[in-house]
């Protein structure tokens, strides 16, 4: 394993030249700052109510990769004054789905702060978020000598056709996707990593029905005190070193986690997955986005009768799709 992350750092070292700085404010970031870090195409939509609603949660620079969009998302992030904003036209897939990149950048600019890394249509959930920022989490994190946090990926979705509510620009997308799947999620370890695989909800239920060992993973640990020696293996889902997959069970009952809100399925998503189907960029030949283009033909209700519609936090810790462990 300290082979393996010699080799995804030195991969990243290397893919750094692939970078291009168009805004480089990293001069302002603070010791102790917390960093978010992205990569994103064609995401314009979605970028201010994004950016503003990790500012509003504690979030002090965003450092972001741009993979070459065309419908002004560049322009619009080399004019937010908290954030870094790189440039890249080469492949997504290439650089194993973005990872390598943003490896370089938190070797460069992570090591000793607290890292988020997420994409543009995921918001993160924590216990007590309504009353406690995000840096309050990290300090009791801090003082609980807890390097890594998780946070399971819950897909969320409107009532009715994904195209029947229009997405306005600024918009809280869970306005419109406020359903999720309560239950219908499988649990099993990778024995290699550590770390928890799970698979489940309405990708599973709607488009990979017929194959569902083949549905996306949910699993995620998208916040870390990061360490310059630290990589991510395969997009947020596991790290080296291994211990800090170690996210849930600890002696005596279970560890703090949250929830990434995943805002995907709205009336923008039909275009965007023809797209990326057409790019070729992702996964396994894209087989999730074909299964994606497929079933959206039919311009799909992902509602269900075991649907419910979110609240807040406390009623996924009543669900059992995060803690607050012994965070009192």
């Amino acid at each position: 394993m300290r082979l393996q992350r010699k080799r995804w750092l030195l991969r990243a070292w290397r893919k750094r030249r692939e970078l291009r700085p168009v805004t480089s404010r990293t001069d302002k970031i603070k010791p102790g700052d917390i960093l978010l870090f992205s990569t994103l195409r064609n995401e314009q939509l979605r970028l201010p109510y994004f950016l503003q609603y990790y500012r509003d949660m504690g979030v002090n620079h965003f450092l972001l990769v741009d993979n070459d969009s065309t419908d002004g998302s560049l322009e619009y992030l080399a004019d937010q004054p908290d954030v870094s904003l790189w440039h890249t036209r080469h492949g997504y897939k290439r650089a194993r789905f973005g990872v390598d990149w943003l490896n370089w950048l938190q070797m460069q600019h992570a090591h000793g702060h607290w890292s988020l890394v997420v994409d543009p249509d995921e918001f993160l959930i924590y216990p007590f978020c309504d009353t406690r920022s995000l840096r309050a989490l990290t300090d009791w994190l801090d003082a609980s000598s807890i390097k890594s946090f998780a946070a399971m990926l819950l897909d969320m979705y409107p009532k009715g056709p994904i195209s029947a509510q229009t997405y306005r620009q600024g918009q809280d997308p869970i306005e419109i996707a406020n359903w999720f799947d309560a239950g219908n999620y499988s649990i099993k370890r990778n024995k290699r990593f550590g770390n928890l695989w799970i698979q489940g909800g309405p990708r599973s239920r709607v488009f990979f029905a017929n194959q569902p060992e083949k549905a996306p993973a949910l699993n995620k640990i998208p916040l870390v005190k990061w360490d310059k020696r630290y990589t991510y293996v395969s997009s947020t889902h596991m790290l080296l070193p291994r211990g800090l997959n170690l996210v849930y069970d600890e002696w005596g009952g279970e560890k703090a986690s949250g929830v990434l809100l995943h805002a995907k399925f709205m009336n923008t998503f039909p275009a965007k997955a023809q797209e990326e189907l057409t790019r070729k960029q992702h996964y396994a030949a894209s087989v999730e986005y074909k299964a994606y283009a497929e079933t959206l033909q039919d311009d799909p209700d992902l509602w269900c009768k075991w649907s419910e519609r979110y609240i807040n936090w406390r009623q996924l810790e009543i669900l059992g799709l995060m803690s607050k462990g012994n965070w009192a």
